[in-house]
């Protein structure tokens, strides 16, 4: 499977040249807490976060409409591909304190954003449907076995 299969539907972007203002509206209108911050070509500068918000911008008394997205996006970006599977791309956001991943294509061009809730709901799918077939085996043991 595919992390880009578990990526909501419609990727959460802005460009480059977006200031904060647009990057958190984009997100509070999607309920996503991350937008890919992406260039002309839609390959990804940066990534922007609810941590950048607050961590970069709350008590800077600097005005979301008058700030460049690009000033306060996380670069380098931590990045997905369409060969990432879902345990390995959750490995990666467990170990680096990630919420958000971009997934890319060859060229670096935003596919999808994959975030910990999506992977988190997939292992939980993946744990019920074992524990399932365990009940399963269990349950039909028969005689002798």
């Amino acid at each position: 499977m595919s992390v880009l299969e578990l990526c909501d539907s419609e990727v959460a972007a802005v460009s480059v040249e977006a200031n904060v203002a647009d990057a958190i509206c984009l997100m509070l209108e999607r309920h996503v807490g991350a937008v890919g911050v992406i260039d002309r070509e839609g390959r990804v500068a940066g990534i922007f976060t609810e941590r950048d918000v607050l961590r970069k911008l709350s008590l800077s008394g600097r005005a979301p409409e008058k700030v460049p997205v690009r000033e306060l996006m996380t670069t380098p970006v931590e990045l997905a591909t369409l060969a990432t599977g879902p345990a390995e791309a959750l490995a990666t956001m467990v170990e680096r304190h990630f919420r958000h991943l971009p997934v890319v294509d060859d060229t670096g061009k935003l596919l999808g954003m994959l975030s910990i809730r999506n992977v988190l709901q997939w292992r939980i799918d993946n744990l019920t449907q074992e524990l399932d077939s365990l009940e399963h085996y269990v349950a039909n043991d028969g005689p002798g076995g």
